[in-house]
């Protein structure tokens, strides 16, 4: 039985890579449970983020980049974002400000155009650009299409972020919730601790990598015996795929000083994430030329 009145359902977040879908989600959710970077396609799965209300609950669903495929792998991508498409209640189309609407962008306009009328125009990054600037953004933004409403936020500093999930609650069907009160993600804990690493063997990187690093967590055992100040204590072991020998080499760094930076960030999050002291195991592996082959990109999860 819901509540009169109450809204639910299945917002997706499309928008070129590095738009700012995952920022977008984790602000929305208020807690992070999409990884960000700066660099294009770091999201390779469809992550569940789970906003609670009174009155509603949003369940936000956050694709990889929209793009022109030039791999198999981003053939795949897209048929992920395409399937996701048609099983929403809305779509939040993120266009970000501090770039001009490019080719990129009417590219997935054109893919939306079918389903306009559930499509929320989001310019997002609003506090990278003055105010003459993101009023040219979102005239562009609005001659795209004939959306149903066009709405300019910055996640980063929480601008106009309650205003965007009135909006999109009120583009909502009248249901009772999906999913249990106090449940942010639906994300299997090892998906979430995968691109944590992820997140922190992107920092700071060559352009070269992100397209060609795959994270997979090989175990998560539980020791018997807790920390001294009683506190779970987890060994996490997990391999990290690149597609050549020189790709190797700038994951792990000189003497392993890199890897050993990225574990110690890593760890840092998938200990808040499990609530308890981990031990974190990493492997770096070449598996050659994994985005052209189906065999591979199955073994990694796509």
């Amino acid at each position: 039985m819901s509540t009169p009145g109450y809204r639910s359902g299945l917002v997706c977040l499309v928008g070129r890579p590095n738009s700012g879908k995952s920022t977008l989600t984790n602000a929305l959710v208020g807690t992070k449970v999409a990884i960000t970077s700066g660099r294009p396609q770091t999201t390779r799965h469809v992550v569940r983020g789970i906003v609670h209300r009174s009155d509603a609950q949003l369940v936000l669903v956050d694709t990889p980049g929209l793009h022109r495929p030039r791999t198999l792998l981003g053939e795949r991508l897209n048929d992920l974002v395409a399937g996701t498409l048609s099983e929403v209640d809305v779509v939040a189309f993120c266009l970000p400000s501090d770039q001009r609407v490019g080719p990129g962008d009417r590219y997935i306009a054109d893919q939306l155009m079918d389903s306009a009328d559930r499509v929320v125009a989001v310019a997002t990054k609003t506090d990278l650009v003055s105010r003459g600037r993101l009023a040219e953004h979102l005239m562009a933004v609005a001659e795209l299409g004939p959306w149903a409403d066009v709405v300019p936020v910055s996640a980063v500093a929480g601008e106009q972020v309650d205003v965007l999930t009135d909006v999109l609650v009120a583009h909502l069907p009248e249901g009772p919730a999906l999913y249990p009160a106090g449940e942010l993600t639906d994300e299997p804990q090892d998906v979430m601790i995968a691109e944590l690493v992820r997140e922190a063997a992107l920092e700071g990187v060559r352009d070269e990598l992100p397209h060609s690093l795959a994270v997979v967590v090989d175990e998560i055992v539980p020791r018997d015996k807790p920390t001294a100040d009683g506190r779970p204590f987890v060994d996490v072991r997990v391999d990290l795929f690149v597609e050549r020998d020189s790709q190797k080499a700038i994951v792990i760094g000189r003497g392993g000083a890199r890897l050993r930076e990225v574990g110690a960030r890593a760890r840092v999050a998938i200990e808040e994430l499990l609530g308890a002291r981990v031990f974190l195991d990493l492997h770096v592996r070449v598996a050659k030329d994994w985005q052209q082959d189906p065999k591979q990109l199955g073994r990694l999860g796509f």
